[in-house]
């Protein structure tokens, strides 16, 4: 049995109602703030690296990184018939080691919801951090809160694309995937159908899911110890704060906290989330 991030096309296509270049521009005009030029960029849970191929295309030297190898490929692929060059490693966000620094690391579309304990949030701010150049920044897009805690929550979405003829209708969770109130974690029933000259593929999967909250990442900031939040923002536009109700996502640029020893545990409370 295979799930949507065994068919990285579909996934792919599925969200091709994000505006990668634009998301890129807004990335790097964050960077131009605060550091040089960004020369090197990784991109962690990458799936099929779109931002690590556009980042590439803009003459930046990029590694994508995930842990599916259906994904691996399928990024690798991707870039040589783009023409770019893109290094593709297959690792957990959690646990690697790549003996480089980078000016820029970032993770994407609330990709750290496929960690489901506090420790594994901490974890990964600690090897992320661990591969930051010493003016490196991390740019980390979480969901935003009100998804979950408003009074009408979203726990289903559902849109349309089409890319070159091809067609697909996605329903991410249903109605009555309820998230665990103890764990904040739900499972999510995912649906990409995918229409190509008459002919439509259905791609069902179970999807688990780990809601944090904005008070729970000032908690794993704080304990990792390594990093320490630069900007906030609620949308890849300029003037969306993270608190504004326009915002949609929960975006954070971090640095490497000055003088502290990457994977630091229990150094007190740096600069947060509140």
């Amino acid at each position: 049995m295979t799930g949507i991030y065994d068919h990285p096309w579909a996934y792919e296509l599925a969200c091709d109602f994000r505006d990668v270049p634009h998301e890129v521009d807004s990335v790097l005009g964050w960077c131009a703030r605060h550091r040089p030029p960004v020369r090197s960029v990784l991109e962690l849970a990458a799936g099929p690296a779109e931002h690590a191929r556009e980042f590439a295309r803009r003459g930046i030297s990029a590694t994508a990184l995930d842990l599916s190898p259906a994904m691996c490929d399928y990024a690798a692929d991707q870039a040589e018939r783009a023409g770019v060059r893109l290094d593709v490693v297959r690792a957990d966000m959690t646990d690697f080691e790549l003996g480089r620094r980078f000016d820029l690391i970032v993770t994407m579309l609330d990709s750290t919801s496929h960690l489901m304990t506090l420790d594994a949030l901490v974890a990964h701010l600690d090897r992320t951090a661990a591969h930051l150049a010493a003016d490196g920044l991390y740019v980390l897009e979480m969901s935003h809160p009100a998804d979950r805690l408003t009074a009408n929550p979203t726990v289903s979405t559902g849109w349309e694309v089409e890319r070159d003829g091809v067609h697909a209708t996605v329903r991410w969770g249903e109605a009555d995937d309820r998230l665990d109130p103890i764990t904040q974690t739900a499972d999510d029933h995912v649906t990409i159908a995918v229409t190509t000259g008459g002919e439509t593929q259905v791609i069902t999967d179970v999807v688990p899911y780990r809601f944090w909250t904005a008070t729970e990442l000032t908690a794993a900031i704080r304990l990792s110890g390594a990093l320490e939040v630069v900007e906030r923002h609620g949308d890849f536009a300029e003037d969306v704060p993270v608190d504004s109700p326009e915002a949609w996502r929960m975006i954070t640029m971090f640095r490497r906290f000055p003088g502290a020893g990457c994977g630091a545990q229990g150094a007190g409370a740096h600069s947060g989330m509140g």
